[in-house]
């Protein structure tokens, strides 16, 4: 046992120049001297060091003395801090680590300027509603959970697996509002509530968590114009409650007299209906059970986007703001010019006989869609949680207002306005109209914004049934090849057709005023099986509107187990879409147009491929000769077609064959891009470009 005189514990400054294990230096000399001249020139050489090392006074005297006479030249295991520090500050110790710190002070600031950098230079992401294809729900047809006939909100969550399928995320479901159904659904009674017929609240928070685990987004169906005339606020209105009196367009008439003037609903007849409780007219541009609500009332404003609110907090992703261009009217009140001057003024034709400067477009119109955009961006600032706005509004030939809808450079409105030109496809199914179709929107889009494409809806008839059967796969190639997002009504992803409705049968309130424009024939029950009603109800043999009698080989089901379906090559068409850059954001370029065929080029900068789409919408095939195209390689590569042929075949650009009705994407590798043509008409949303070496996207 040692006792406190055996050793010296160095304390703050103390240093150990008595630190010399004589003992082992004895044993180590006499080894040494056993090695010959050569070792004992070293020992001598190290002793003659150590001698150099001083006492230690154990009392600590001369404590300052030792802290400057410390020798020890190499470091030992267990030194204290201040022996450590002593050695620290030599050159061979301080040196290397004032490199190594700079470097790393480097290394850092090199890695916050490459970010910075990349961050600066990197094109946006794509939003979901862009990445995805906008699948349309009309709840009443999709899947009846019940039994009662009717779709329901439980039945499209029994089928939410069918969106994961086809690889879409984005849902957007028509009104499912507590309604008297008069136009089933858009003539709303409580914007709050869900219908009965629909399921309850918490049915669709139900749905609304379950989509968001599956990441999916849902969009509801706003429908700000109007009410129903069972709405409490046009009860209130009515009874001329001080609050609300000023809801709704009333003005002076009596039961006999004329209308105030010659505004015609969509439905047909005079817009103004008198209402004996208050004696005077209202406007409805609907239905008579569909008064028109007055948004040059501030009052009624904020409701509405209180109702906003309302949906915004339960965590809705976005809204399709409907019949928007008819929000607001004139305050004069004038009547509207007739495309046929010879007709009296007082007439009521049809909507089609009016030039309608006083019902539709108004001054205001968009300040009134800014207010509900800027409501939605604060609900934006969740990150992940963007909300999105698309605006419905039929312009016809005046494509021109409805690019207004996408706001100014300053201002923003709707994401994008719903591009209804497509619909007109099957008037002269060729490959120049076409093109014409697509030109119109892409050469009168606002620079930078996102394209979108409409092919059918619940108020147009099936494009299959309208453009003939043998032309559906060729149209979905058409949506889901071109730039911006793809909107599928249920059932096109199958070949859906309209059925035949039996004039009693009609439900539909405008076939029951013109059964030429009724709309029942699009909105039969989905098909999803061979099996009773097609899967659509498992329980009544009575459904609301008739399945289509061709759903036992036009199902889901069915064309699940075919690799050469409709389905199946929608599916294929969707995921080449999300996997491809040159077709999620590269240029579109048309290169060719006839009678028959269609062809454009998807591409992208510093890619090593790009694709050529070709889509025949003649009636025969056709032999096409692309050489003119000098960015084109000789030969390219079948991706898929929708024909029978498999992909992987090798064509020629000089003799590209393709039937009636087949499309065919071809890949190809050029270090040459047809949009840098001074001749070149291409569109891009955002330019980007791609960097292979370190697999990035930048702005170019």
């Amino acid at each position: 046992m040692t006792n406190g005189n055996d050793f010296v514990e160095l304390e703050e400054c103390i240093s150990n120049p008595g630190f010399t294990e004589h003992g082992a230096e004895e044993s180590r000399d006499s080894t040494e001297k056993n090695r010959g001249t050569t070792e004992e020139n070293r020992e001598s050489t190290e002793e003659t060091r150590d001698s150099t090392a001083t006492s230690v006074d154990p009392t600590g005297g001369g404590q300052q003395d030792a802290c400057t006479e410390y020798t020890q030249i190499k470091p030992y295991a267990g030194m204290p801090k201040e022996v450590l520090l002593l050695y620290s500050s030599q050159a061979r110790y301080r040196v290397p680590r004032q490199i190594l710190f700079w470097l790393l002070i480097l290394c850092v600031l090199a890695l916050v300027a490459l970010t910075i950098t990349v961050i600066a230079l990197s094109p946006p992401c794509l939003g979901w509603w862009r990445a995805s294809p906008l699948y349309q729900i009309y709840p009443r047809s999709f899947r009846d959970s019940d039994g009662d006939g009717v779709g329901d909100l439980k039945g499209i969550i029994e089928q939410l697996s069918h969106f994961e399928y086809l690889n879409i995320k984005s849902v957007w479901i028509s009104p499912f509002y507590r309604s008297p159904m008069r136009d089933f659904g858009y003539d709303v009674e409580d914007f709050r509530e869900v219908d009965p017929v629909f399921g309850t609240m918490q049915d669709f928070e139900e749905l609304l968590a379950q989509m968001h685990n599956r990441g999916l987004k849902l969009i509801m169906d706003f429908i700000p114009n109007h009410t129903s005339d069972r709405h409490r606020w046009f009860n209130l209105s009515r009874s001329r409650d001080e609050h609300y009196k000023d809801y709704y367009l009333w003005t002076d008439c009596n039961a006999t007299a004329p209308r105030p003037n010659n505004w015609v609903s969509v439905f047909g007849n005079s817009s103004w209906t008198y209402d004996e409780v208050r004696g005077q007219c209202y406007l409805h541009q609907f239905l008579k059970e569909q008064p028109d609500l007055n948004f040059r009332n501030p009052h009624v404003r904020r409701e509405m986007i209180d109702i906003l609110r309302f949906w915004l907090e339960k965590g809705v992703d976005g809204f399709r703001m409907a019949a928007v261009k008819r929000l607001l009217e004139a305050s004069h009140l004038r009547s509207e010019p007739l495309t046929d001057p010879s007709k009296p003024p007082e007439a009521f034709p049809s909507q089609w006989e009016l030039h309608h400067d006083y019902t539709t477009s108004q001054l205001g119109l968009h300040q009134l869609l800014q207010e509900w955009r800027a409501e939605m961006d604060v609900y934006s600032r969740e990150p992940g949680r963007y909300r999105f706005m698309v605006t419905e509004s039929y312009d016809h030939e005046e494509v021109d207002k409805t690019m207004m809808y996408y706001g100014s450079p300053l201002v923003k409105e709707s994401d994008f306005p719903f591009n209804f030109y497509l619909l007109d496809l099957p008037r002269n199914p060729s490959g120049l109209w076409v093109q014409h179709l697509v030109l119109l929107w892409m050469s009168n889009m606002p620079a930078g914004r996102w394209p979108n494409w409409v092919v059918g809806n619940h108020d147009n008839g099936r494009i299959a049934s309208s453009a003939g059967r043998g032309y559906t796969r060729v149209i979905n190639m058409l949506i889901l090849t071109l730039p911006g997002t793809p909107t599928t009504y249920y059932g096109e992803e199958i070949g859906m057709e309209n059925i035949n409705i039996p004039h009693s049968q009609i439900q539909d309130p405008a076939g029951k005023y013109n059964p030429s424009a009724g709309r029942d024939p699009q909105r039969s029950p989905m098909q999803w099986t061979g099996d009773m009603n097609a899967g659509f109800s498992n329980v009544t043999n009575a459904t609301w509107l008739p399945v289509h009698p061709d759903y036992s080989s036009v199902n889901v089901e069915t064309q699940k187990a075919d690799s050469g379906s409709v389905l199946a090559q929608y599916r294929l068409l969707s995921r080449l879409r999300q996997s491809e850059l040159p077709l999620q954001r590269g240029w579109f370029c048309p290169v060719h147009a006839d009678t028959n065929v269609f062809s454009f080029l998807r591409e992208l900068d510093g890619l090593d491929h790009a694709f050529l789409v070709l889509l025949n919408f003649g009636k025969e095939a056709t032999v096409t000769d692309l050489s003119a195209v000098a960015e084109l390689p000789d030969w390219l590569t079948v991706v898929m077609t929708t024909a029978s042929g498999a992909g992987g075949r090798r064509l020629p650009k000089a003799s590209l064959p393709s039937e009636a009705g087949e499309g065919l994407v071809l890949q190809y590798s050029s270090g040459r891009r047809y949009h840098a043509r001074p001749d070149a008409r291409c569109f891009v949303s955002e330019k980007a470009c791609y960097l292979r070496v370190v697999n990035l996207l930048y702005k170019c």
